[in-house]
C-alpha cells in the first residue's frame, strides 16, 4: 500500500514531533544513566523509564520512516 506524499505542513508537524520525542528520549537516557548507579533506587521505576525510552525509540523510528520513505529499486 503506497501512501500519498506528505504536504509541507505535514512534514513540518512530523519534524516538530520528531524533535520533541528525540529530546525526551535523550532526557530519559540521561536520567537512566544517573539513576542506574544508585543501588537504593526502586528497580521497578528504572524498568518503567527504560520501557518508556524504548517506546520513544520506536515512535522516532516510525516518524523518520514517514519523513524519509524507502526508495523502491
Amino acid at each position: 500500500m503506497t501512501e500519498f506524499p506528505l504536504s509541507e505542513e505535514e512534514k513540518e508537524r512530523i519534524a516538530l514531533r520528531l524533535h520533541e520525542l528525540e529530546v525526551e528520549h535523550q532526557d530519559l537516557d540521561d536520567v537512566i544513566m544517573r539513576l542506574a548507579g544508585d543501588p537504593s533506587l526502586d528497580q521497578l521505576q528504572l524498568r518503567r523509564l527504560k520501557k518508556r525510552k524504548l517506546v520513544l525509540k520506536d515512535q522516532i523510528r516510525k516518524l523518520r520512516a514517514r519523513l524519509i520513505p524507502d526508495i523502491i529499486a
